[in-house]
């Protein structure tokens, strides 16, 4: 096993400094780990440093990737006669929000999907809901107005502002149902191999999270579960495990699931 991160865009032999605390965890539990530039991937011009030994299977830790990047960062790795763990159809299928949710609609906040050509306004009053969040295949907007509203007259507002921060609207647009979240009550977990992971060893894993792994096929992903006031859980997201950020969790605590799952399965 081998983990691929980003390198440092200033030295591409050396991890983005954002990742260091990763690597040093990984390395302490015995697992090799290398970089690649993402810079270049979409020139073809790639490497991995040092480069994947042959046979190895490689879990990429860094940033979203496109899927045209993403194919070309798997593209690298089968170069070098290794094997990525997660396959570009299972990163997508889990990075990407119309392809989880038909699998987990009973779990998770009511969500329609729409296009940049559908009169958005005139949707959105057609649902008849109090509130809305609004995002697209993969993120929501962080800042300005932010992504929930509650007039539906302020989505191009919402879509503009999305446009400019992230210079894009990846895939579409998705429109979740507001519910009453307690929100200091969400956690992440992680999906490794079939067995969930909490950020605290001693954590009872909550059944929705199991109901997910249940239903959800790929190797590697991350459940986001909050708790709603009336004492119900739902699902909030579910991301691929590669390109998910730490919430909650330790470096030490995220290297030593997988040493776990490595030992298990030699």
């Amino acid at each position: 096993m081998r983990f691929l991160f980003p390198s440092d865009y200033f030295n591409p032999k050396k991890p983005d400094e954002g990742f260091l605390e990763q690597v040093e965890c990984l390395h302490r539990e015995g697992f090799e780990t290398s970089v690649i530039s993402l810079e270049t991937l979409g020139v073809g011009t790639s490497k991995i440093v040092p480069p994947p030994v042959l046979g190895e299977s490689v879990v990429y830790r860094g940033w979203m990737l496109s899927p045209l990047d993403y194919e070309s960062l798997a593209g690298v790795v089968q170069s070098k006669g290794a094997t990525v763990l997660t396959s570009q159809a299972s990163y997508l299928s889990t990075h990407y929000l119309p392809n989880w949710y038909p699998l987990i609609a009973d779990l998770t906040p009511e969500t329609k999907f729409f296009s940049m050509d559908d009169d958005l306004e005139q949707e959105l009053r057609g649902l008849g809901w109090n509130g809305f969040f609004i995002k697209d295949y993969v993120k929501s907007l962080k800042t300005s107005i932010g992504s929930m509203i509650d007039d539906p007259s302020t989505i191009g507002t919402v879509v503009s502002e999305m446009q400019k921060f992230r210079g894009n609207i990846e895939g579409g647009l998705c429109v979740r149902r507001v519910e009453d979240f307690k929100i200091e009550t969400e956690k992440r977990y992680f999906v490794l191999q079939g067995k969930a992971f909490a950020a605290s060893p001693d954590e009872k894993i909550p059944e929705i999270v199991k109901e997910c792994v249940r239903r959800i096929e790929s190797k590697f992903f991350s459940v986001d579960v909050v708790e709603r006031r009336d004492g119900g859980m739902r699902v909030v997201e579910i991301g691929d495990g590669q390109v998910s950020d730490l919430v909650g969790w330790t470096a030490e605590r995220f290297a030593e699931l997988w040493a776990e799952i490595s030992k298990g399965n030699p």
